[in-house]
């Protein structure tokens, strides 16, 4: 059995993976998938808790998802460049881990580190292809699909695809839960903006938005910059009326 991770969520910060696409690794999972989280910082920043502590709610999000990989790379939080020094970095783990499919932030975000992130994560899985570039200790790798989170997002794109996340949701809130010193009590983290309900609230109402476009409960949606393709038409999903 090959040890490279089908799906790889690399994330600026411990807790985004939960938001953002928690239900779409727990499926993957679910679907017998290795999945693996690269938290990129280790929260030393955040205004609630402590690198310590939000460590030790990675470890208990993690066990709630079933994904059989999560790392931390150590970047300086609310400091994460795309310099060539991080992006050698972020390679090395590329080439180690081997993932097919890589998820990545939104185009566009309100925290500095969740941009830098998209664009240290596209250049890395490029620069990860060229065998002269950055040589360690694994040979050259590139995976083969880059997806972009949009959750909490929708001011610039449409989604490309949305995932059914209805059988997973509730696991999905369970892992976010997981981040108490960052969340229990709070009206908004990160890309989500506050409308004065509790956060939990509103990752279920966007949840439940996504899914409305696919006709079920609970969905989270992605974006890619390719044109997706379809072999047969007529078993595509979601009926028009």
């Amino acid at each position: 059995m090959s040890d490279a991770l089908d799906l790889l969520c690399i994330a600026p910060h411990r807790d985004d993976a939960e938001l953002t696409c928690g239900g779409t690794l727990i499926k993957a999972v679910d679907q017998g998938k290795r999945v693996g989280i690269l938290d990129l910082t280790q929260g030393e920043m955040g205004t609630r808790g402590s690198a310590a502590l939000r460590a030790a709610e990675a470890d208990a999000g993690q066990r709630v998802m079933g994904v059989q990989v999560r790392e931390n790379l150590g970047l300086p939080d609310a400091g994460v460049r795309n310099d060539d020094e991080t992006r050698a970095l972020l390679v090395q783990v590329l080439r180690r881990l081997r993932p097919r499919v890589v998820i990545a932030p939104a185009l566009r975000g309100r925290h500095p580190d969740h941009r830098r992130t998209t664009e240290l994560a596209r250049d890395a899985c490029f620069l990860s292809g060229l065998a002269r570039y950055a040589p360690g200790d694994h040979p050259a790798f590139r995976p083969f699909k880059l997806l972009h989170t949009i959750a909490y997002r929708e001011d610039h794109v449409k989604p490309t695809f949305v995932v059914d996340i209805t059988a997973q949701f509730a696991r999905k809130l369970e892992a976010i839960r997981c981040y108490a010193s960052q969340f229990d009590g709070t009206t908004q983290a990160g890309e989500v903006y506050p409308n004065g309900e509790p956060l939990y609230d509103i990752v279920r109402h966007h949840a439940a938005h996504y899914g409305s476009l696919l006709r079920v409960q609970y969905g989270e949606p992605f974006y890619t910059d390719e044109t997706m393709h379809v072999d047969d038409v007529t078993t595509l999903g979601v009926s028009t009326f």
